[in-house]
């Protein structure tokens, strides 16, 4: 691994760019094997309370959603090697004897790329609590479910190393909807994905209280123009079973390209109040999800950002104030 770039401050989040492999296995379309990962912490929990490690699953994104970097520049699957190397990177440089001091070690598999698409992140998953005390490791992953015949077999081997490995409230399963019209959710998330009475049915199966689950968690972003309809999502997805995240749209280089407009603004919180109490009346629990915005700033919050921003031109106003950077 070959550490480019950084950017970001350690007190809130930093973004480490990296090339995992030499250029020349790249010539035909001179791609360089760079993956971003991402390390923070989460005001006002300090490093030995809570500490966040967001890592990239490929080298960009087949799915190409329409408002994340990381699509439309995809350029493989990293190995399982690959992935660990970052969360080994980012733990040595904090923990030189490779042992993180924190309450909560949390690894998200939502950098870039698709996980589902990657059968190395189940492989990784399994060998992370060979090297990482499992009382305090807890795993994310985010998706925004494929159907494929390779993702229905991820799917199935996830819930068995959830069940094997990380009980007791220690794996978060995430998936990404910002919609609950079908059709608009094909314009922000392309290509053949599970329906939702799909998503529903695995999420029964993979939830199970019994073993101190977490709920699954359906992540909105939403966006003008974008319906979501509490009445007809709680006909999909129960309350006993699954959470609601919402979040601001991230101001990415392609959500600026495509004239995405967020509904919440992350300068005025009670603009999620309408929403968020919907939702809460039909018997949800709610996670308002607005970080820190200098986070905006050091583009730690969303996959593959930094390097389609050095395009100067394409930076969005007022915010991933980055300085331009040659990889050279």
């Amino acid at each position: 691994m070959k550490i480019l770039a950084e950017f970001g401050r350690d007190e809130l989040a930093k973004v480490y760019v990296a090339q995992l492999r030499e250029q020349e296995l790249s010539t035909k379309n001179n791609k360089r094997y760079l993956v971003e990962f991402v390390e923070s912490v989460q005001p006002p929990l300090p490093r030995d309370k809570k500490w966040v490690l967001i890592v990239s699953s490929m080298f960009g994104c087949p799915v190409q959603c329409k408002m994340c970097d990381a699509g439309g520049d995809f350029s493989g699957c990293l190995t399982t090697r690959e992935i660990l190397s970052q969360i080994d990177y980012m733990v040595h440089r904090r923990f030189p004897k490779g042992k993180p001091a924190t309450s909560k070690f949390k690894i998200q598999f939502a950098r870039m790329g698709e996980p589902s698409l990657n059968p190395a992140v189940l492989e990784a998953l399994e060998q992370l609590p060979r090297f990482y005390d499992t009382s305090t490791l807890h795993i994310s992953v985010s998706s925004v479910a494929p159907h494929t015949k390779t993702t229905k077999r991820f799917f199935d081997r996830l819930l068995q190393i959830k069940n094997r490995y990380y009980t007791q409230g220690r794996f978060q399963l995430q998936f990404s909807l910002h919609t609950s019209d079908e059709k608009k959710r094909d314009e922000l998330i392309p290509g053949k994905k599970w329906s939702f009475k799909e998503i529903r049915a695995y999420g029964k199966r993979f939830y199970q209280p019994e073993n101190g689950d977490k709920k699954i968690t359906l992540n909105f972003a939403p966006i003008q123009g974008y319906p979501i309809d509490v009445k007809k999502l709680s006909t999909f997805f129960t309350p006993e079973c699954f959470l609601i995240k919402l979040t601001p749209v991230n101001p990415t280089v392609r959500s600026k390209e495509g004239g995405l407009l967020s509904v919440i603004d992350p300068n005025n919180f009670t603009s999620a109040n309408k929403l968020l109490t919907e939702f809460q009346k039909n018997g949800y629990e709610v996670i308002l999800s607005i970080g820190v915005l200098e986070e905006n700033q050091i583009g730690s919050n969303c996959g593959q950002f930094i390097q389609r921003a050095l395009d100067i031109d394409k930076r969005p106003e007022k915010s991933y104030e980055l300085e331009r950077y040659a990889y050279d």
